[in-house]
């Protein structure tokens, strides 16, 4: 099977189209991303829209579980008080986890998931 190249240029910018056999396509991206890693270049993700996609650390450096615990709260319109009271704990608990002082344990996190039907490894 032959490979298809095209490459159109818009300003400052190239966009390359390779097109390559399907079995071969993983080890051809990685190589081209390792090329562009050892060049300097960040590689930026795209979706079918066009649109760049970023990290969630890109996104929310400082974030860490409890980020999730609290974006739950909201998301479920609730009260640290009504959380803690749905995971049959006190309310500083959860203000202590949400603030990161507090891990937040697995069985923790398993109680989490099964109270708001989610998996638990995002609280981890």
């Amino acid at each position: 099977m032959s490979v298809h190249m095209k490459m159109q240029t818009i300003g400052t910018l190239t966009d390359i189209c390779l097109t390559i056999p399907t079995a071969d396509a993983g080890k051809i991206m990685e190589t081209i991303r390792g090329v562009l890693s050892h060049s300097g270049h960040t590689i930026r993700r795209i979706n079918e829209d066009g649109e760049e996609l970023f990290s969630s650390e890109e996104i929310f450096p400082d974030a860490h579980p409890g980020t999730a615990l609290r974006g739950l709260r909201v998301r479920e319109g609730i009260t640290q008080k009504e959380l803690a009271d749905r995971l049959c704990i006190r309310q500083h608990r959860v203000s202590e986890m949400e603030r990161g002082i507090r891990a937040i344990s697995v069985d923790m996190a398993k109680r989490i998931g099964e109270a708001y039907n989610i998996s638990y490894k995002v609280f981890l």
